[in-house]
C-alpha cells in the first residue's frame, strides 16, 4: 500500500487491507490489534505496522510511504543457515558448511 503520509484514515486502510479500525484496535476476521487511539479519524500506520510486522519504508526523494502485507512468522534473527548434512545426487554425504565463505545458490524442490 502507497501512502503520502503515515496517517492514513480508517476507510481508506480498511478498504486497502481488510483491516478495520475499531474502538478496540485494528481487527481483520476475528484478530484484532490494539491501538493506542482509535477516536480519531485518521491514526499513524507505524504503530500497526510494527505490531504487524509489515514492512514499512518511506522514499524520501519523493515523499512517499510504502506499507507491506502482515507477517505470520518472525524475522530471520540472522542469515546464517544451520547446520545440516544432505546426500547429493551421488549418494554421498553433503555438508553445507564444506562451502563457508563462497557464495552459494540453494534450490529446493518438491514433487508434492
Amino acid at each position: 500500500m502507497l501512502l503520502t503520509s503515515p496517517l492514513v484514515s480508517a476507510a481508506e486502510f480498511e478498504r486497502r487491507t481488510g483491516w478495520a479500525i475499531k474502538p478496540e484496535g485494528a481487527c481483520k476476521a476475528d484478530r484484532c490489534v490494539p491501538l493506542r487511539d482509535t477516536s480519531t479519524d485518521k491514526f499513524d500506520i507505524s504503530e500497526l505496522a510494527k505490531a504487524l510486522r509489515m514492512p514499512l519504508v518511506r522514499d524520501e526523494k519523493h515523499d512517499l510511504w510504502a506499507v507491506g502485507p502482515e507477517a505470520d512468522a518472525p524475522p530471520l534473527a540472522s542469515a546464517r543457515v544451520p547446520h545440516f548434512t544432505l546426500p547429493d545426487r551421488n549418494g554421498d554425504e553433503f555438508t553445507l558448511d564444506s562451502l563457508r565463505g563462497q557464495k552459494v545458490l540453494l534450490i529446493a524442490w518438491a514433487s508434492w
